[in-house]
């Protein structure tokens, strides 16, 4: 870690390969100081033949970036910035994003002593304040898909406060606890959960009824805002593949993919 500022010695990345290294996510980590953004990193790495579970870190990104290009407000050395570069079917593509909120959900709960929602499609919050971001971007050729980049940016020591353009709609682990947490621990915990969830996606296994149960949106009148119109109704279920089923006032359906759409509670 020499050479490295005071600020992120909170990080151990020879601690986390070691605890890694025999998981599928995680097996190769790569460790950045500063870089535009993980996403792009790791796209370039996918795009070179990096194998599947190679996850990018960066303690800084000049350019980050969230859903629909919207920038992402990203303090170095505080928080959690990471994207894994994953391979999955092209019918186990919608399980990434629920395998990415349910484990950051997950870890933080057991780290923490929060309770997480998320809300759909992929963002984790806590009291309805985000504290998470996830980022699903797919490489897709006919019906095969040569890889997927999840990207994270997961809110841990650093005060929202600080940032006016944030501070009502922004949380982060330190905010909730008034604690400051080992990151290399967060993130430990964050890249086991996923390689467990995923692990099951490559068997088979659907996400949707777990990731379903911790959605904060389902129940609530909401508007859905797609291209140039707004759709209001009930945010009634999701489909398997994580579409959001609404019921508008007047009875009839509206089903809203998650690429789609921003949605406002």
């Amino acid at each position: 870690m020499l050479g490295f500022p005071l600020a992120y010695a909170d990080f151990d990345i020879d601690a986390l390969r070691r605890a890694l290294r025999d998981r599928l996510v995680g097996r190769r980590l790569v460790y950045h100081e500063r870089v535009t953004s993980t996403m792009d990193e790791a796209r370039g790495l996918a795009e070179a033949g990096e194998p599947e579970g190679t996850v990018v870190i960066a303690e800084d990104q000049t350019a980050a970036r969230g859903r629909f290009d919207r920038p992402w407000v990203s303090p170095p050395g505080e928080n959690l910035y990471f994207s894994v570069v994953l391979k999955p079917a092209l019918e186990q593509l919608p399980y990434a994003n629920m395998a990415a909120a349910l484990a950051v959900a997950r870890a933080v709960g057991s780290i923490g002593g929060l309770r997480p929602t998320i809300k759909w499609p992929n963002d984790v919050r806590i009291n309805g304040r985000k504290l998470c971001g996830i980022l699903v971007e797919a490489e897709l050729e006919a019906r095969e898909v040569p890889f997927a980049v999840v990207g994270v940016g997961l809110n841990v020591n650093f005060d929202p406060s600080r940032y006016p353009e944030i501070a009502a709609t922004a949380t982060s682990i330190y905010r909730e606890t008034g604690k400051r947490t080992d990151r290399t621990l967060v993130l430990r915990a964050v890249l086991e959960e996923l390689d467990d969830l995923y692990g099951g996606v490559k068997n088979g296994l659907s996400l949707t009824a777990d990731w379903a149960a911790m959605l904060d949106t389902l129940g609530r009148d909401v508007e859905v805002r797609w291209k140039e119109s707004v759709v209001k109704g009930r945010a009634d279920s999701v489909d398997d593949q994580g579409n959001l089923v609404l019921t508008r006032p007047d009875g009839s359906t509206f089903k809203a993919t998650a690429g789609e759409v921003t949605l406002q509670l």
